[in-house]
């Protein structure tokens, strides 16, 4: 287990996507709230910046794509883990565009290549929790069984269990890794209690990133970037 442990939050390239027009006006949503897509494009690349500069990410950048609204929302596209990446099959129809782009990402990056072709699978990213030694997949509006079991065939090596979503877009609206072993499970008021504790850890760095106009669209910051560990090659 351990050995599965060692690794885990530990990345070396980031794949981000850039913000297209269309993002205000035709994005999915639960939220009517008006998106401002100046204030949108400048928190992103503020977030963008903080990968490349602050964590010393190697930054894979894709173009928008006007007819994919969505598409900033990278990570529901495909889920790494070690060396083997799995195309996701979006819930949402009009998001499946946003996996070809994605897939060529990770070739050029040189990563084993899953991909669901399984019409009666959906599995979105953003419902996938990797705890470092297993993985929760939320059952979800964009996520089904079938999608789940798709996912624990491709990552064989760790244990799957699935969690039902009954609110919110994905599993991890609510929640996320906070570090190896420690699930962050966020309300408001708990967010800020969690926060407070964060804060008492003298061994992590806190960078505050805004993300007041994508959180109108459902998006969180995890959304906004595929992280990637690439190992060295053997000399």
């Amino acid at each position: 287990m351990a050995g599965l442990m060692a690794g885990f939050g530990h990345y070396t390239h980031a794949i981000v996507r850039g913000i297209p027009a269309s993002l205000a006006t035709e994005a999915l949503r639960t939220s009517q709230a008006e998106v401002d897509l100046d204030k949108a494009r400048g928190e992103h690349d503020a977030y963008v910046q903080v990968l490349r500069t602050r964590l010393g990410l190697e930054v894979v950048e894709l173009p928008a794509d006007e007819a994919l609204p969505d598409c900033v929302f990278v990570e529901d596209a495909a889920v790494v883990c070690g060396d083997t990446a799995l195309i996701t099959r979006p819930g949402a129809e009009s998001r499946r565009g946003e996996t070809e782009a994605m897939k060529e990402a990770l070739k050029d990056l040189k990563m084993n290549i899953v991909e669901i072709t399984d019409e009666n699978a959906t599995l979105d990213g953003g419902d996938v929790l990797f705890t470092g030694r297993e993985f929760f997949v939320g059952l979800s509006k964009r996520t089904n069984q079938r999608g789940a079991e798709i996912l624990a065939d491709a990552f064989k090596d760790y244990a799957v269990s699935t969690v039902p979503v009954l609110e919110g877009l994905h599993l991890k609206s609510f929640c996320s890794m906070g570090g190896p072993g420690l699930i962050v499970i966020g309300s408001s008021d708990h967010a800020q209690k969690a926060l407070k504790v964060f804060e008492k850890l003298k061994d992590h760095m806190l960078i505050p990133v805004s993300n007041l106009e994508k959180v109108k669209l459902d998006g969180a910051l995890t959304c906004c970037s595929v992280l990637i560990n690439k190992k060295k090659p053997d000399n």
